[in-house]
């Protein structure tokens, strides 16, 4: 062969090596080369609630965090959020360590603090995706440095309600600001494709009817626009939570389903579509929900969140994350209760904490009964009519907006929130109501001043004496929980708590007839 020939052939191999090595860099940081000329991945990591009791969400984000290092992001393209009051929290029994399921591993460690406590907030959040550094307050001061190449990834764990969702500070993150925030950025070219996971009740309420299918974002929610979504990994539920925290969930149904999938699978080999399709046959209490640009299903999620080179063998087909028992999942809005009642059957008889979790529950009964209470007279009194049970439950049309008249949505929020104290994570369920009466044109300033509370008191001591024990009884003897007779007039709203409590309690508010049973029924 002639020396013209050997050089070619020469030639042919070297651009074989080029090759080989450039898909080897390609696999390990798709659309996100370290020159940034194909563009990068960005990533805002948020947890919206604080307390000792919300757990789960700061759980949530710190596991995902662990996945996009794990996967290849730079922690420079990482942002996260979170109020970081749990892992050295007092209640915490392991200090300094969060976990994400019974046996996990530590997924605090190496989570970044960009923004904590009050600068945990709706304003920061939204300066930092759209990367106006000058608009943040407090924290590290970070934000997203994205341009028209770059992918988003954002994930928000949290309290939610029909159109918004919470903050732990401050106020709520409407889903009209949000939707115009994405607009904007697109209008600028901020990125080049955008995927959001939410888990929060109602979050389905975030885009329906609100986000566009030409901006290519592609959103996904734990629940539809009127679902709750369900906490796991809790007490009594199977797997339980280490008998060390008191029946705390340590994680949620939705957030847990994509986590650990991600933690399984070659991203390189794993579409959007495909891990939707896995999340959604996983998470079982609650309706996931899809929205937005469906160009980007044919995705791989390498482009989003990365990829472990560890599970670069292990394809969709071959590993697959254990199914999730209808046992394993509490109503997020029943935890709190669920919580307290753990820590009175753990604590001794007559003992200081025992006592002081007595009283925990019986505040927050009555917090809720007031909630109960507020609500109808909102209602009775914006609207002049006595029949008003059926907004409460009435809600839209699949692919509707549930709100028009975002002004008043909000001026009748944060008056119910006022009304009813700083704690709504139980209150928000009632934000659909709030929602039609707006829609109906009522005039919200006129009326909110006139709100009464009319109720009447009886006594319930036989009931609780079951959950309470005989020789608590007496400390609730004179607890007064109010009803009327609409509470007839409600269904009953059955919950899981313990399978070796038959009747653990009953709560009869004006709104609301609660009653937890120890059997394997969850509300739907």
């Amino acid at each position: 062969m002639s020396f013209l020939g050997h050089f070619q052939i020469f030639l042919f191999l070297y651009a074989l090596l080029l090759l080989s090595a450039q898909s080897r860099k390609t696999e390990h940081d798709t659309e996100s080369s370290d020159d940034g000329a194909e563009g990068q991945r960005w990533a805002v990591l948020v947890a919206g609630s604080k307390e000792y009791e919300n757990y789960r969400h700061q759980a949530d984000i710190c596991h995902a965090y662990q996945i996009l290092r794990k996967g290849g992001l730079k922690d420079e393209n990482i942002i996260v959020f979170m109020f970081d009051d749990i892992a050295l929290n007092p209640k915490n029994p392991k200090r300094g360590v969060i976990i994400n399921r019974p046996g996990g591993e530590d997924v605090y460690q190496g989570v970044p603090k960009d923004y904590t406590g009050e600068a945990v907030n709706v304003e920061n959040f939204l300066n930092v995706i759209l990367g106006n550094k000058s608009g943040v307050t407090g924290g590290s001061g970070k934000v997203v440095k994205s341009g028209p190449n770059d992918n988003i990834f954002i994930y928000y764990a949290d309290h939610g309600a029909t159109g918004f969702i919470s903050m732990p500070t401050g106020e709520a993150l409407y889903a009209e600001d949000f939707i115009k925030v994405l607009e904007r950025m697109h209008l600028l070219k901020r990125y080049k494709k955008m995927v959001i996971y939410i888990e929060a009740c109602e979050s389905g309420s975030m885009f329906e009817g609100l986000l566009k299918t030409n901006l290519n974002i592609y959103a996904v929610t734990a629940s539809n626009a009127k679902d709750s979504s369900y906490g796991i990994y809790c007490g009594d539920t199977y797997p339980p939570s280490p008998p060390e925290y008191n029946g705390l969930c340590l994680g949620d149904e939705f957030s847990v389903s994509w986590l650990e999938d991600s933690e399984l699978h070659d991203m390189r080999k794993e579409t959007l579509k495909q891990q939707y399709q896995v999340v959604k046959r996983r998470t079982r209490s609650s309706h996931v929900c899809r929205f937005g640009s469906e160009e980007l299903l044919k995705d791989y999620l390498v482009s989003y969140i990365g990829t472990n080179p560890e599970n670069k063998n292990f394809s969709l087909a071959s590993l697959t994350a254990s199914q999730i028992s209808n046992l394993s999942l509490v109503n997020t809005r029943e935890i709190p209760l669920l919580y307290l009642q753990k820590k009175i059957q753990n604590a001794p008889v007559g003992s200081p904490e025992r006592q002081e979790a007595q009283k925990n529950l019986l505040d927050e009964m009555n917090h809720r009964k007031q909630i109960d209470q507020n609500i109808i007279e909102i209602l009775r009194v914006s609207l002049n009519q006595t029949n008003v049970l059926d907004l409460l439950t009435s809600t839209r049309t699949t692919g509707q907006s549930l709100v028009d008249d975002w002004d008043c949505f909000k001026t009748l929020v944060k008056s119910f929130k006022n009304q009813c104290g700083a704690k709504m994570e139980y209150g928000m369920k009632y934000a659909g109501a709030l929602a039609n009466i707006c829609n109906m044109g009522v005039d919200v300033k006129q009326h909110l001043h006139r709100q009464g509370n009319k109720t009447q008191t009886f006594f319930w001591p036989s009931i609780l004496s079951p959950f309470l024990g005989s020789q608590d009884t007496a400390a609730y003897t004179s607890a007064s929980i109010e009803h009327s007779a609409m509470s007839l007039r409600i269904n009953l709203h059955a919950s899981y708590v313990s399978p070796d409590i038959s009747l653990a309690f009953v709560v009869a508010t004006e709104m609301t007839l609660l009653v937890h049973f120890g059997v394997d029924e969850l509300p739907g």
